[in-house]
């Protein structure tokens, strides 16, 4: 049976690793934080500091998630794609320090009471949301002193600011469906979070081991004590 063409940019992300929730398929693996992807034993959760309590914007199948909460962390991880929700639950099912909400971002942001030690995104909601209204908000969800982090993957040398982006379900479909990301490179990251309020801003490229694929844009921040 063919899939439906996604009509959201949530349900794009529903048909993300579809293989992943065919039968029995085994949890990813949580035994360190990743902000890369690659196995390259680059910087883990202590850019996070020593947080109680920290949420997590597009944790897709959540495993870095679920490591922070094996370290006793209280983790809330926001996902707007039900279908990675629902992955994740049943992935870290078990886990008591671990809640997954389906939202989306910004309107989580909005609807919360609650305040965080640490906000962070590895490849997830901060890359495919506009910062001029993420941003702001993220800065309120924090508590004073609190560390904003994110990584995306390198920008390719020209596209900067909102790109349109491809996929299966995207090519040719472009006045059906458009899913944007925001890409920067680290000056212009740094100036943003600025506007923002933020302090202490780190925005820098960590190569890939391989020298003929993109890096990985890491970046950090904390709010004012």
């Amino acid at each position: 049976m063919t899939s439906a063409a996604p009509t959201t940019p949530a349900e794009d992300w529903d048909k993300y690793k579809p293989y992943r929730g065919e039968g029995d398929q085994p949890r990813p693996q949580a035994g360190a934080f990743d902000w890369t992807g690659l196995a390259d034993g680059g910087p883990g959760a202590e850019l996070l500091g020593t947080p109680a309590t920290a949420l997590d914007l597009g944790p897709a199948e959540g495993e870095n998630a679920a490591f922070l909460a094996g370290t006793g962390v209280e983790v809330t991880a926001v996902d707007f794609s039900a279908v990675q929700v629902e992955r994740a639950r049943r992935f870290w099912d078990g886990e008591p320090r671990l809640t997954f909400v389906h939202a989306e971002a910004c309107a989580f942001l909005d609807e919360s009471t609650c305040r965080f030690d640490a906000i962070y995104s590895t490849w997830g909601a901060v890359w495919f949301t506009d910062p001029e209204e993420l941003f702001p908000r993220v800065a309120a969800r924090l508590t004073p002193g609190g560390v904003f982090a994110f990584s995306h993957r390198e920008p390719i040398v020209g596209q900067h600011g909102a790109q349109e982006t491809g996929g299966k379900w995207l090519e040719g479909r472009e006045t059906e469906l458009t899913v944007w990301r925001w890409q920067y490179g680290p000056e212009q990251w740094a100036d943003i979070l600025k506007r923002h309020a933020f302090t202490a801003v780190d925005a820098k490229v960590l190569p890939n081991p391989d020298p003929a694929a993109l890096g990985t844009l890491l970046v950090t921040a904390t709010t004012a004590p």
